[in-house]
């Protein structure tokens, strides 16, 4: 596997939908619901993006509220 080659952390959510998807796959193609799948993969890239914002927001806030006394 390339990510343990590269020593890239993967979670078990990860390595288990990988699994359902890819046994899916290999029976027949139309045995993977593919619009679940796409937001499944969505959300993992959201994921960073999205957390970085909301920590953002907060810390700027936290400042700002600071600054007030």
């Amino acid at each position: 596997m390339s990510t343990a080659h590269f020593g890239i952390p993967v979670s078990t959510t990860h390595t288990i939908t990988g699994a359902i998807v890819g046994v899916g796959a290999s029976r027949r193609l139309t045995a993977v619901r593919w619009g679940i799948t796409r937001r499944i993969v969505f959300a993992w890239i959201a994921t960073i993006p999205g957390a970085a914002v909301i920590g953002a927001l907060l810390f700027h806030i936290s400042q700002f509220w600071l600054k007030q006394l």
